[in-house]
């Protein structure tokens, strides 16, 4: 069964040439103009993947992740026509799974589509580059905390956790490592094969977002931690 995208872009020539390039990589695509009846169609639907453009008629981008994240496991790459941080920040903080800047090089989204969805959930059968190693265990637990790279699953206490493709990406990746600084370069080329340019929010984004979801104290995290400089640190220990 081919991979469905739902592609939500309102210029008709990029839409139908983008879809069209897809296609031909073996991939099912529709697309939707309009962000109001975006929505409907992501809930509906279900496509394994949505490429979201921010500016879009009845409803922009921004809105339209809000509004369908809490109730839609699928993955979202949200496509900025600016390239800004406001942009890309906002789509992370709202639960986008990536984000690109138009105008877009075919190859390279074709390369993020395929990364994003080895590591998605709809793909239980692919391992992504934050699989558990042979001889490594699938999952961890650290007091009341307990993540399974198996299921997926994340658990504080007895509340599961709703994490993002990306979110729990980036969590499993920190909790491996536990106890080591992790810099930004060194989870930028694990979870996106990029570097570092000193520029990318990304990864600060999620971080601010796990620490609410775990409750972690934004202002002087204890589970998170920021070591300045040098990057971030999952503690073994603050997990009562």
């Amino acid at each position: 069964m081919k991979t469905h995208i739902l592609l939500v872009e309102d210029d008709e020539r990029l839409a139908n040439l983008t879809a069209e390039y897809l296609r031909k990589n073996d991939f099912e695509v529709q697309i939707e103009p309009r962000g109001n009846t975006a929505e409907a169609r992501i809930l509906d639907e279900r496509p394994d993947l949505v490429i979201l453009d921010v500016m879009l008629p009845g409803k922009d981008g921004f809105e339209v992740c809000r509004t369908v994240r809490p109730h839609y496991g699928g993955v979202i790459l949200m496509l900025t026509a600016r390239d800004e941080d406001f942009d890309q920040i906002l789509g992370l903080e709202l639960g986008a799974d990536d984000y690109i800047a138009k105008p877009v090089q075919p190859r390279l989204l074709l390369a993020r589509i395929k990364a994003l969805l080895r590591r998605s959930p709809v793909n239980p059968g692919s391992t992504g580059s934050d699989s558990a190693e042979p001889g490594e265990p699938s999952e961890l637990a650290f007091g009341s905390f307990r993540i399974s790279q198996a299921t997926r699953s994340t658990q504080l206490g007895s509340n599961g956790i709703d994490l993002t493709t990306a979110e729990f990406d980036l969590l499993w990746l920190l909790a491996r490592h536990a106890g080591s600084i992790l810099s930004r370069d060194d989870l930028l080329q694990e979870l996106r094969g990029i570097g570092f340019d000193g520029l990318d929010r990304s990864i600060d984004a999620r971080i601010s977002r796990l620490r609410r979801k775990l409750g972690d104290d934004p202002e002087n995290p204890t589970r998170i931690k920021t070591v300045r400089g040098k990057g971030y640190l999952f503690s073994k220990h603050d997990w009562q």
